[in-house]
């Protein structure tokens, strides 16, 4: 059917069955040459993903349908209206990674492995890189989880902060290039971009919510709140936002900055607040006193903890 989509615009002068089947072959072979993610709500392709990436180009607002019809009219025959569809989906798919937060990913790690001599990218579809000291023409192949596994043997790096704009910290730039260096020296060879950005995101639980441990359990360490309150209070409530401003005023700047990452040692700390780890270890451990102190009575710890997290979303925001 698809090979008449051509004659089908000719003929009727709008989208058809034979064009819609050709949409639909284009997709999926756009997303197999191109290595491009899933819509959301999709845990993989299939025809219904590639049904919903030609429904969202048809109503596209400003666009829609005239992409079918633009690309009819630039088209002299089968092979170039493909041509023409092709380029439309990819730049379309293209768009749309953007939006996502891994796209977002897999931008901030191409710029700074671009920037960076150890790497080089190479060429063609779709976006590969490896370490400069391979062949361009070594091809990794291996099991995406060999990779991830790998990626937890380097130990001694963290990231306690990920601004999502403006340029990326040293100490969060360090921790990225030694992951990406261990990882691409194990598959000698090169990588997809899009699988080296799952591999951090594994690794650093950069795009997955936060998990927070903030309050002392029986034993002394600190315990999830948000695991264990089922159905707290609400963060927002009244009494809980209030007791979490009281504290908020009695934090310093670098307890503001290291709140949300309690569970964290040190180091971690340190390197978030560019300090020596003697004096990291001193923010930690007097921040965990005074939240002690301030929630020991209190019934409404988890809620009260959420607050402060707010609080902190807005405070790393600002700075």
């Amino acid at each position: 059917m698809a090979d008449g989509a051509y004659e089908e615009l000719l003929r009727t002068g709008q989208l058809g069955p034979e064009s819609f089947e050709l949409l639909l072959r284009l997709v999926h072979q756009v997303r197999r040459s191109s290595g491009f993610p899933p819509p959301e709500g999709y845990a993989q392709w299939n025809d219904d993903a590639a049904y919903e990436v030609i429904t969202a180009m048809l109503t596209r607002e400003g666009a829609g349908q005239h992409f079918v019809t633009g690309c009819f009219a630039q088209a002299f025959d089968q092979a170039s209206l493909e041509r023409l569809f092709l380029a439309s989906i990819k730049n379309f798919l293209i768009d749309e990674a953007k939006k996502t937060p891994r796209g977002k990913l897999r931008r901030r790690i191409a710029r700074l492995m671009s920037e960076d001599a150890s790497f080089h990218q190479v060429p063609g579809p779709p976006p590969r890189w490896a370490l400069s000291e391979y062949s361009a023409d070594a091809m990794w192949q291996g099991d995406l989880d060999d990779l991830i596994a790998e990626a937890w043997r380097v130990r001694g790096v963290g990231i306690t902060r990920w601004n999502h704009s403006g340029p990326t910290p040293k100490a969060t730039v360090h921790a990225l290039v030694a992951v990406l260096v261990q990882v691409l020296r194990h598959a000698r060879g090169a990588v997809r971009e899009e699988d080296l950005a799952k591999v951090l995101q594994d690794r650093f639980a950069l795009l997955a919510p936060a998990r927070f441990a903030s309050l002392y359990a029986d034993d002394g360490a600190f315990s999830d709140p948000i695991a264990e309150a089922g159905t707290a209070t609400q963060a927002d409530s009244a009494g809980a936002g209030g007791i979490a401003s009281d504290i908020w005023q009695q934090l310093t700047t670098n307890e503001r900055l290291v709140l949300p990452y309690l569970d964290e040692d040190a180091h971690h700390a340190a390197q978030l607040l560019e300090v020596g780890q003697e004096q990291a270890g001193a923010v930690l451990a007097g921040l965990k006193e005074k939240l002690r102190l301030a929630l020991v009575d209190d019934g409404e710890q988890a809620a009260v903890m959420r607050a402060l997290l707010e609080r902190c979303e807005s405070f790393e925001s600002y700075e």
